[in-house]
């Protein structure tokens, strides 16, 4: 059910949901039903009100990449009482331990494209955000790697896996340091859409194309498995 803006500006608090690619927030109107009349336009998509356990709750995309990532929840958090983010969505598998499909809360949010690699280490102390789980009742075991360079060639995927990454994507532990700097708290639930796969003797495009896919038939399960089973824990 939509919520009209004089009921949403009653409400002192909510739970913002970041969600960043096209395919994922398709999947989440579907999921929703949310109306055409529902969908409220910003700066970096749309975003749309539902109450859930008594929360409301306020969903929108930003677009992928850190600078999106961050800047839709910036500006969310400037315009809205938002006291906790979740970020939800697809990821790419970097620890074999898991499979397809399979969702991923992380404890350790880190950004692995900030340093210079050659000198430093991959994972710099300053870009790496811890998150409390446990409070959930989860056991943190997993590690989310963010950088703008998406998970597609075969050594990217063996340097995240030396370097103990669970999962990869292209904004989530951006989108956690610009909460901690803002001292809200963010919980991120990413399933894992695909593996990158060995492109050694295949074409690169083709590839890549597979991969992409394999991502975009595999996001409206993803998405379908966090609402239904994990979503309402956080709220």
């Amino acid at each position: 059910m939509g919520l009209s803006l004089e009921t949403v500006g009653k409400h002192r608090f909510m739970v913002g949901i970041s969600i960043a690619t096209v395919w994922e927030f398709e999947a989440t109107l579907d999921y929703f039903h949310v109306k055409e009349t529902e969908r409220m336009t910003y700066p970096y998509g749309k975003y749309f009100f539902r109450v859930i356990n008594g929360t409301l709750v306020v969903f929108y995309s930003t677009s992928v990449r850190k600078v999106n990532g961050v800047g839709g929840n910036q500006y969310m958090l400037a315009h809205f009482p938002i006291t906790k983010v979740l970020v939800v969505g697809t990821c790419a598998g970097i620890d074999k331990r898991f499979d397809v499909l399979d969702i991923i809360i992380p404890d350790r949010a880190v950004q692995y494209d900030c340093t210079v690699k050659e000198i430093e280490p991959l994972l710099k102390p300053s870009f790496v955000v811890p998150i409390d789980v446990t409070k959930y009742g989860i056991d943190g075991n997993a590690t989310i790697g963010t950088a703008d360079r998406a998970v597609v060639m075969w050594r990217d995927y063996l340097e995240l896996q030396e370097n103990g990454i669970t999962v990869a994507d292209t904004e989530a532990a951006a989108i956690a340091y610009i909460c901690r700097k803002n001292e809200i708290e963010c919980i991120i639930i990413k399933g894992i859409s695909d593996f990158p796969t060995d492109e050694t003797g295949l074409d690169p495009l083709q590839s890549n194309q597979e991969q992409i896919n394999v991502y975009i038939a595999n996001t409206p399960k993803v998405m379908t498995r966090i609402f239904d089973d994990y979503l309402q824990l956080f709220i």
